[in-house]
């Protein structure tokens, strides 16, 4: 059987739980402890060292990093394809798929940060949601101007760089309420998404989890839980105004950084 190692509010692990409904692919889902300070388990750690999900395991073969998880599942499961057959349009979807994971993804994270994790108060607070609005509502133009007149960000067909996007406009949305403009065209398409039963069921988890966020704030509050502040959650708390955060979390020994392999 087929593993994912996962939390459910991971977008990363998202996109591949949707790839793999996609393709009628069955498989196991598992999520590591978090002993230590930081999600463990013996196999979990010996798939991927830099302690991340998602991770897939199948058989012999130990694959982390989305992306790269992403690629397996397109190339041993072909039907049906999530690329396109166009190599221009298959480098326009993974430059989308970049977007999300490196540019909006940190948006959801560090209002998650403060919203969920009172890593800040007062105005200092108001400043980093603010400013999170502000970008999240610019990369939602972008967004827009991607799906131009087409049903998928893919094109005639829902693949690859729409399952990159639900993730981060489901948590948006969900979550903080500052999703999509109601009737508008990325709204109509996230309608349209919600419903395919492979994105549905993994909303779903994702949706349903958020109540487990309280016991993490407790973990994270008493240092058994660190939150990785990693190269671009680390620049983007600190652009939008928040290298008080880092510092008092590095003080307080409740975020983390990459891990070294042991």
């Amino acid at each position: 059987m087929i593993i994912l190692y996962e939390h459910p509010l991971s977008p990363y692990a998202q996109k591949n739980k949707i790839a793999l409904r996609e393709k009628g692919v069955e498989f196991e889902i598992k999520t590591p402890d978090v002993s230590g300070g930081a999600f463990g388990g013996s196999e979990f750690l010996e798939a991927n060292p830099r302690a991340q999900m998602p991770v897939l395991i199948d058989g012999d073969a130990k694959i982390f990093d989305s992306t790269i998880i992403l690629e397996y599942i397109e190339d041993k499961w072909s039907e049906p394809p999530l690329l396109p057959p166009n190599p221009a349009d298959r480098a326009r979807v993974r430059m989308i798929e970049e977007v999300m994971d490196t540019y909006y993804e940190p948006i959801n994270w560090g209002v998650m940060e403060i919203n969920f994790f009172g890593r800040a108060k007062g105005s200092l607070a108001e400043t980093i949601v603010g400013n999170a609005k502000q970008q999240a509502a610019k990369c939602r133009e972008w967004l827009t101007k991607q799906l131009g007149d087409c049903e998928w960000f893919n094109g005639d067909r829902f693949g690859w760089s729409d399952l990159c996007v639900v993730p981060y406009i489901n948590s948006s949305s969900f979550i903080f309420g500052i999703g999509p403009e109601a009737n508008s065209p990325l709204a109509d398409w996230f309608k349209r998404v919600s419903v395919r039963p492979s994105v549905a069921q993994t909303l779903q988890e994702a949706n349903d989890s958020v109540a487990g966020l309280e016991q993490f704030s407790h973990f994270v509050e008493q240092g058994l839980f660190k939150r990785e502040y990693r190269d671009h959650r680390l620049e983007w708390m600190i652009r939008m105004g928040g290298l008080q955060v880092v510092l008092d979390g590095i003080e307080k020994d409740n975020i983390r950084f990459s891990n070294d392999f042991s």
